[in-house]
This record gives structure tokens, sequence and C-alpha cells, in this order.
């Protein structure tokens, strides 16, 4: 990736050099995805005075690629501040009736800038900011296979973020990157960018629908893509490229769900390893309870990926002391779970993670959610993550209570034995606190098998 490259000089920029837990290579017609995914959620909002209204800059590569979106962007300016667009000039990049909009400025790139190769989105508003940063690999990157001749089979170092401070960075980052073509226009937009960034007292927007709108359009895009090729090669070709297709999308998507997992731990000051450990103690649970080793792999995995639904929660969920978390309604939660299914849907292969994640919140007596089941109504892997889930919760120290001893967690759990947990799971849970407290095994704190990503940040 170029050295220069606003994502490389973002991440020259940010704490330890780290980017978003997002960052990774995309697809393209993944990435067209996510772009149409936070331009709805700009579409959508309608704010009456023009001070709330965003501040949008996005670059398109070439001026063709700008056109394919021009009526798009059409409607985008309504809904906007300033917008500035960054493109080649070559497909009658300055024709369209967009680009003669008052609010609406063309940066004509010359060919030379390695902005060239760039696809960023950046939306900077006052109660939310959102982008898309991308760089398309190199001739020598796309080696052994080369450059592929289907458009959307081209490849991107990519992230997605809502972050406030990391979208501000690179707001700023992009418009220095535009100064060599327009001075004036970059101080235009310097001004917006400090002046929303300053607007204070409104309430944040809460991401979630942009999240749920992620998983639809990439779904789509998924179903779009194996269709466009069977539309364009012959049958025996086709099935073998869809499948490859099919398999780098669903690792990708894989991926960005392992990210997203770490992303909220690493929002959560107070529990910053509840996925690794829930994670491994639940495979440890099931290994005692001897579950096959297929029905161990999903465990293992629902552990890492139930609370990816806590991703674009608002802060303060974080910042709760335990006995609030308790106090916040079953409703929520069980919100959240269904949140983390419907984002894990994406991946028809993992249904039957998204089965354990979405039931782990129902209860032994039937009084849990979403759908009241009880006994052994409930999916075995759904109660072991349910309880495993609420034990190690409490043996971390949260605002001003101080974290439970393992036999004191066991005692929490004991007592909701038989109304929220099937007794014969917590017995095995206290098996398990036994035997480590009397030194003859170590709690798990990660589990036997730990993806790639995780693996990259150890």
């Amino acid at each position: 990736m170029n050295p220069e490259s606003t994502l490389n000089q973002l991440k020259a920029a940010s704490p330890q050099g780290q980017l978003p837990s997002s960052y990774g290579v995309y697809f393209k017609n993944t990435l067209v995805a996510l772009c149409h995914a936070l331009e709805d959620h700009l579409l959508e909002s309608s704010p009456t005075d023009s001070d709330q209204k965003p501040l949008v800059l996005v670059t398109f590569q070439q001026g063709k690629w700008y056109l394919q979106e021009a009526e798009r962007y059409w409607d985008l300016a309504q809904h906007s501040g300033d917008v500035a667009i960054a493109a080649l000039s070559d497909s009658g990049f300055s024709t369209h009736r967009t680009s003669e909009l008052e609010n609406v400025s063309l940066v004509e790139l010359d060919p030379e800038d390695s902005l060239v190769h760039e696809w960023n989105l950046i939306i900077i508003a006052p109660t939310y900011r959102a982008m898309l940063l991308c760089h398309e690999l190199s001739e020598e990157e796309y080696l052994p296979e080369g450059q592929p001749s289907v458009d959307m089979e081209r490849k991107f170092y990519g992230m997605w973020t809502f972050d406030q401070e990391l979208v501000a960075k690179s707001a700023e980052i992009l418009i220095e990157r535009f100064r060599r073509y327009n001075s004036p226009l970059c101080d235009r937009l310097r001004q917006q960018l400090q002046d929303i960034l300053n607007t204070k007292g409104l309430p944040q927007t809460d991401m979630t629908g942009v999240v749920n709108r992620i998983v639809t359009y990439l779904q789509t895009s998924q179903q779009q893509l194996v269709t466009m090729n069977r539309q364009t090669r012959e049958l025996w070709e086709l099935e073998g490229r869809a499948l490859k297709i099919s398999r780098n999308l669903n690792a990708n998507k894989l991926q960005a769900f392992l990210r997203m997992a770490q992303r909220v731990d690493e929002r959560d000051e107070a529990n910053p390893c509840a996925c690794l450990q829930v994670s491994a103690l639940s495979e440890t649970v099931g290994q005692l309870l001897d579950l096959p080793t297929l029905k161990l792999r999903r465990l293992r995995l629902a552990g890492l990926l139930f609370r990816i639904g806590l991703v674009s929660a608002p802060r303060e969920i974080f910042l709760k002391t335990s006995r609030e978390l308790d106090e916040v309604s079953l409703t929520f939660w069980s919100d959240r779970a269904i949140l983390s299914a419907q984002l894990l849907s994406a991946m028809p292969e993992l249904a039957p993670v998204t089965h354990i994640v979405k039931h782990h919140l129902e209860y032994w007596d039937g009084s849990g959610k979403p759908d009241g089941l009880r006994r052994q109504d409930i999916p075995l892997e759904s109660q072991i993550l349910g309880l495993v889930s609420y034990f190690q919760e409490l043996t971390q120290s949260r605002g001003s209570r101080s974290a439970r001893s393992l036999s004191d967690a066991l005692e929490k759990c004991q007592a909701r034995s038989n109304t929220r947990f099937d007794p014969q799971l917590v017995d095995t849970l206290s098996h398990i606190v036994r035997l480590t407290e009397m030194g003859l095994m170590q709690l798990p704190d990660r589990p036997s098998q730990l993806p790639n990503v995780w693996l990259e940040e150890a």
C-alpha cells in the first residue's frame, strides 16, 4: 500500500499506530455495499438547520465511477452541507447536473496523485461520524494471479468505522490532500469541519440501524455478484470462480465479525477479555459434557461472537456499574442478542452459531427472551453460553464493585439455578470452579483454537 495513502497517514497519526479492527482486504462488491449503507443513513436524516447538515468528502478514483453514482449524489447533496468529490477528470466528470450544485465541489485529480488509487467516503455530522477508507492493491500485490478482469473482483485495503476521533482526523488528512488543487476550498472545508466538531449539546446518534443495513447490503451484494458471474461466464468456469469468490467474501465477513467482537471488548474497559474468556470457559463446559467436536467448535465461535451486537451501543453502557448493568432490562440485552444474530446471519454457513447466540438469554423457567423457550427446548449450547457469560461478568470488577471470587460468582449462579439456569449445568460449572480453587486445573482464559485475527493482535 502506498506510504502516502490516507490509510497510512491515519495509521501514523493514531495511538500506537493502530487502525480499527475492521481493517482488512475487501472486494469492491463489498465496499459498494458498505458505501451505500453509510449513504442511506445520510439520506434518511433530514436536519432542518443548515448548521446540522454533514460535511461529505469522497474520492472516486475515476470520473466514470462518479458518473455511476452522480444521480445518487444529487440526492445526497440535498441532505448535506459541503460535498467535495475527487476523481480523475474523465468520462464527463464535470458535466453532470450534480456538479453544478452550489454545495458540491469537484477536485480534478492529477493522474500521478496516489489519491487516484483510493476510494474514500467520510461523513462528519454534529451527531455522528462515519467513514470508509480504501486503497486498491498494487499490481505486485495482485500476484500471482494478476489484476482481475472482472471489476467487482478488484481488492482494496480498507476499513470502516464510526469512531469520532478517527473520522475527524481522516477528514483533516483528506482535506489537506486536496489543498494542492484548491486551497480556498480546503479553507472552507476545514472551517465547516471545525464548526461541526465544536457543536455541543446534541444527542449522539445510535448507529445500530446502520450496522443492520450494512449486513443487509452485504447479503444482497454477495448474491448480486454470483448472479453477475452466472450471466457472463460459461457454466463450468462460473461454478469454480463463484465458489472462490463466495469463500473469499465469507472469509472477509468472518474476519470482520471477529474484529467487531474485539472492538466491543476494547470499548469495555471493565471487561476487555470477555469474548476470549467466555469462549474458553464455554468450551471447557462443553468438553465436560462430552459434546461432539463440531458442536464444541460452534460453541467456541459463539463465545467469541456473542457480543458483536454491542458494537454500536452507546458508550454509557460500558461505563455502568455491575448493578446498573443488572438493572438494564432483559429486553435491551435480548435486542442486542438478536442484533448479534442478525449480523451473523450474513453468513448462512454460521447458521448454527447464529442460533446459539440468538437464544443464549432464554431462561430455564421460560421467562427469558426472545422466544420464551424453557428447559430442554433451549439449545444446550445457548444454555452454556448464557451461564458462562453471566459468570464471567461477575468475575470482573465494574464501577465501584470489585471482581467477585470464583466461589462468590458461582454462588450467584447457584441462586438462579432452576429459574434462569439448568441446575445440571450449574453443577458442571461448580466442578470446574472447585478444581480450579484446589489447584488441580487452571481456569482457561482463551479457547483451544484462536482465530488468526486474535493471534495477529496478541
